[in-house]
């Protein structure tokens, strides 16, 4: 959707209402105050005479406005129009979410986009009335607002954490554009300096399966890297650690970081693990005028599991396939122990042996530097999941794994390290499918299910799911109505996969 394809008078409806729905999806600017907001904010709604509405902040802040210190903007959901498109707009702006226009500017996301910087202007001018750099300043401005006014961190830490190159770029744009610098904003908000252990708050739209959501993680909690029940999820990343917490009106991430320029990627991608930005008014519209009508009203909330990294989730469909959880859990127990890195950085080179697939999933090793690898252990995940150049050079001998497993596994690391294919969001999703179906022993159900959680596909169906034969059959739903689920398959197969 453009700018130009809103709704005036649907819109200010929206905004009188403080429809929640429309969170995320457009913003209000009022010409008086020159001050943008959420359609939920709680202020007096503006005569309609003195309004504006934007497709995204970034054209408001554009046009003048400042975004208000009630609604806060930052907290908005992510627009899931853009969340679900495949196109380069959509693309991009999940790449901008990601930090990816932070190191190598506009120049590096069209290069990721294998695109002109010209061509990506006059595509985001198109859709947003502004460049792919404005868009980047906002998304910098409003992180940077949230950790003032949330956090503890020290000022220069918030600089770079929201991207920006300087702590004096940071303080004369904060300025310019919001009329206030970030000591001043730091002061309103009563925040003293902390270390770096910080928490945020992730927004999202009601209702929220949060139950459903963090069962099917836990689950699947590689040893070593991850640890999560019914009540939070904790993984490392690369310098630190997470924790994810859902709460009832928000989700709560808590981040130790020894460097914080890897906050703005934490923040996207924990959103996307979660689908914090699906639209569950939607899907449910569409998926409850079907035969799954019972399923969506028991479960109206229900989420698509994403993925932390796109190569992780290829790599756990390939050894997922034909076996049962337990057993995959364990034997993604054995390769990360092997094959991975330590927060800190280090190639693990675990050694000894993992328990049994489908015990306590406890990993009991030994790292290269003396540390305990293990999840369940009092210090937490502290591995990293093989990158896919690692991985390509990795023994994968005694781990459990089929000489055919082994086979496309490299295969498939050789492509997503040689940059063939892209897992993280900058290839189209169909292209990536294609490619992936291209690898020896992928076939459509394996690139299916890396659709659903790493390209975050919402149409997505792994075609040939015995789970999902057997939901289908028990439920009598003949399997002419897969096409009927268009365009959220996705949550279709979830829905499924739960009433088991």
């Amino acid at each position: 959707m453009s700018t130009t394809e809103l709704d005036f008078d649907s819109c200010y409806r929206a905004v009188a209402a403080r429809d929640a729905r429309f969170d995320g999806r457009f913003y209000t600017a009022v010409t008086t105050t020159r001050i943008y907001c959420r359609p939920v904010c709680p202020a007096r709604t503006p005569t309609s005479r003195n309004v504006r509405f934007y497709r995204h902040a970034a054209s408001a802040e554009a046009a003048g406005f400042r975004p208000c210190k009630r609604c806060r903007p930052e907290l908005s959901p992510g627009d899931p129009g853009w969340d679900h498109r495949g196109d380069l707009v959509g693309r991009a702006l999940r790449l901008i979410d990601e930090g990816a226009a932070d190191d190598g500017g506009i120049t590096r996301l069209a290069g990721r986009l294998h695109i002109t910087e010209r061509h990506l202007h006059r595509l985001f001018a198109a859709e947003l009335g502004v460049g792919p750099l404005a868009v980047v300043r906002t998304k910098r401005l409003l992180l940077a607002k949230q950790l003032l006014t949330e956090t503890g961190l020290p000022i220069s830490d918030v600089a770079f954490a929201a991207g920006f190159g300087s702590v004096r770029q940071f303080n004369a744009t904060m300025k310019e554009t919001y009329g206030f610098t970030p000591g001043e904003l730091r002061a309103t908000a009563g925040r003293a300096a902390s270390g770096n252990a910080l928490t945020l708050r992730l927004h999202r739209r009601e209702p929220y399966e949060a139950g459903a959501l963090m069962r099917f993680l836990a689950a699947r909690a590689i040893p070593g890297l991850e640890r999560a029940d019914e009540i939070s999820y904790s993984r490392a990343v690369p310098q630190g650690t997470i924790t994810l917490t859902p709460l009832p009106d928000h989700v709560r991430l808590d981040v130790t970081l020894d460097d914080t320029r890897h906050l703005a990627r934490v923040v996207a991608r924990a959103r996307r693990l979660l689908d914090l930005d699906a639209d569950p008014a939607a899907i449910s519209d569409a998926l409850g005028a079907t035969a799954l009508a019972p399923l969506v009203a028991a479960r109206p909330g229900l989420r698509v599991p994403g993925a932390w990294d796109g190569f992780e989730a290829a790599v756990r469909a390939v050894i997922g396939q034909q076996i049962s959880v337990a057993g995959a859990r364990t034997i993604l127990g054995r390769l990360t122990a092997r094959a991975g890195r330590t927060a800190g950085g280090e190639i693990s080179g675990a050694i000894g042996a993992i328990g049994a697939a489908g015990g306590a999933g406890e990993v009991n090793c030994t790292g290269a530097n003396g540390t305990r690898a293990g999840g369940t252990g009092a210090g937490g995940p502290n591995l990293l999941f093989p990158t896919a150049a690692d991985l390509a050079e990795a023994d994968l001998a005694g781990l459990g794994l089929t000489g055919r497993r082994v086979t496309t596994l490299r295969a498939l690391a050789a492509k997503v390290a040689g940059g063939e294919i892209d897992l993280d969001g900058a290839q189209e999703p169909a292209e990536a499918v294609a490619r992936l179906l291209e690898v020896p022993g992928i076939g459509p159900w394996t690139a299916g299910y890396i659709a659903l959680r790493a390209l975050r596909d919402p149409d997505a169906w792994p075609r040939g799911d015995l789970g999902l034969r057997r939901a289908m059959v028990s439920l009598g739903i003949p399997e002419d109505h897969i096409e009927r689920w268009r365009p959220w398959r996705a949550y279709a197969a979830l829905h499924l996969w739960s009433s088991e």
